[in-house]
């Protein structure tokens, strides 16, 4: 028996999305996705008329398929977009993100950048920490990346003069940030955790999140229908981060 459809009640039924217990067919899944998508940004207002919009593309398949979202937009709300990648100078991990994420903005026409922790800081992630090691510092390197990214990233938008730097983080991810702070104790974090996360400093370019409401498996499902690389290779540090421990317990 062939069960079919949901919403078109006529196509096979390809994916089980198990919160609502609705089957879908390959088109309908891809329509449902996107409409989500849109909606969110729709709903809290993520993105104006001609807003020039930096989005951070790693080369994994959420930032892709946040990419191709956002080129789909780029016409209708006459956006001017740009891609760029960070290199962090971890060895063995970045360079085919990179390429793909390059792919991907030539194949959706927006340009793409590539800026360094090398070019910008003089060293790379892999030398900072093994510095900090030298020194006795016991900071994980996840907090020296995620500062010097973030800043890194807002430098760019600032000089391309954006209104908005557009990142992927999805559901899942979400989820685990929360359970972290929480865990921490630190609910101020907890508390600016959103779809578009209040401003801390005036010269922090606004970010927003259109895949916050999207869980991870449906990103994936969703660049697999749309040809969209599902390369995944992890940072060698994640392993040693509480992110790790989080993300294997919601799992």
């Amino acid at each position: 028996m062939t069960l079919t459809c949901s919403m078109c009640k006529t196509r096979p039924a390809f994916f089980l999305r198990k919160y609502s217990g609705e089957m879908l067919c390959k088109s309908c899944f891809i329509t449902n996705f996107e409409k989500r998508v849109y909606k969110t940004i729709k709903k809290y207002q993520l993105i104006a008329r001609g807003d020039n919009i930096l989005v951070a593309v790693s080369g994994g398949k959420d930032s892709l398929v946040l990419l191709h979202l956002m080129a789909k937009l780029k016409k209708k709300l006459e956006l001017r977009l740009t891609a760029v990648t960070i290199d962090e100078g971890v060895e063995g991990y970045r360079s085919r993100g990179i390429e793909l994420a390059r792919e991907e903005a030539k194949k959706v026409g927006v340009e793409h950048k590539v800026v360094s922790f090398k070019e910008e800081y003089g060293l790379s992630l892999d030398q900072i920490v093994e510095r900090a090691k030298k020194r006795g510092l016991e900071l994980h390197p996840c907090s020296y990346c995620g500062i010097l990214r973030r800043r890194l990233i807002n430098k760019v938008a600032l000089e391309i003069g954006a209104t908005k730097v557009a990142t992927a983080h999805n559901l899942d991810d979400e989820a685990q940030t929360v359970l972290i702070n929480l865990i921490r104790g630190d609910l101020l974090k907890v508390v600016r955790l959103g779809v578009k996360p209040p401003l801390s400093h005036e010269k922090f370019i606004p970010r927003i999140k259109p895949l916050r409401y999207t869980p991870e498996n449906e990103i994936a499902v969703y660049a697999m229908l749309k040809g969209i690389d599902l390369y995944e290779v992890e940072c060698p540090y994640i392993r040693l981060a509480m992110r790790d421990e989080i993300r294997n317990f919601l799992n």
